[in-house]
């Protein structure tokens, strides 16, 4: 075994996107390897005995340097190395924030004929969170996607989606999502709870939500970053059109994987462009 490492916040969770980078003395990298889901870097090769430069990086986080002697067993045992989140804070401020559309992406992705991907976003939308000040579980959001606003890059494709078959935008412009409860999963891990309407059908749909940090904009103002996921069904929300191919095969699957990402700037509103 050449390196192992445990990337750990400061709570003692797993940083599952870390990435180690090794260099020699002269600035070479001579390694980089990925955490796996336990934050845990195993790496089977041995390196060539001398010192070493061990970073190590995650979005959302501090990165952190240490030197590292290799002996002739060719092994580097980094150890538990803890990462500081980027900015300094746990946990965003109090109070309320606002959603940057600019810098934030409301996207979906559906399977196609069973072998690939179709990805597609709403370019319209707006949300704001409110941090509870005493207990972040009863923090807030509410979000209002307009849905004509669906993008795939396939103007015929999109027509399609905007009709009665799925969004049926003209009975149902606005798709809506309200917070109902938030549960801890980990450090800067959480569990949203909320209601999602859709195409006229209101459903309990729950977020994956992991907090990448906070930081200063370079417009003065203070940002969060967030990124979220859920996985809806179609039939949940009564859109059941489907074309049925060769082999009994769908046109499109009825599942649904929704991917945020998220930016807000503290405040009511967005700062002045």
């Amino acid at each position: 075994m050449g390196l192992t490492a445990r990337i750990r916040t400061r709570d003692g969770w797993a940083v599952s996107h870390a990435v180690v980078t090794v260099t020699d003395m002269t600035g070479t990298q001579v390694l980089r390897a990925e955490a796996d889901g336990e934050g845990t870097v195993r790496d089977p090769n041995p390196l060539a005995p001398g010192a070493y430069t061990v970073i190590i990086t995650a979005v959302g986080y501090a990165p952190t340097a240490s030197s590292a002697i290799v002996t002739a067993s060719g092994r580097a045992e980094v150890g538990t190395v803890t990462l500081a989140r980027q900015g300094g804070t746990e946990l965003p401020p109090p109070g309320p924030w606002t959603v940057d559309p600019a810098h934030s992406t409301v996207g979906a992705v559906a399977q196609h004929l069973g072998i690939s991907s179709v990805r597609g976003r709403f370019t319209d939308f707006s949300a704001g969170i409110e941090i509870a000040p005493d207990d972040v579980t009863k923090s807030r959001v509410q979000a209002v996607i307009r849905a004509a606003s669906i993008d795939t890059g396939n103007g015929m494709r999109d027509t399609h989606l905007r009709s009665a078959d799925f969004l049926d935008v003209e009975r149902h412009p606005e798709i809506t999502y309200t917070s109902t409860a938030l549960t801890a999963a980990g450090s800067d891990r959480w569990t949203v709870h909320g209601e999602l309407s859709l195409h006229g059908v209101v459903r309990p749909v729950d977020l994956a939500l992991v907090y990448l940090g906070t930081g200063a904009d370079p417009w003065g103002g203070t940002r969060a970053a967030f990124r979220a996921t859920a996985e809806l069904h179609r039939e949940d929300f009564a859109m059941n059109y489907n074309q049925v191919v060769q082999a009994g095969i769908a046109a499109i699957g009825t599942t649904l994987k929704v991917e945020l990402e998220i930016q807000a700037v503290q405040g009511e509103s967005l700062p002045q462009a």
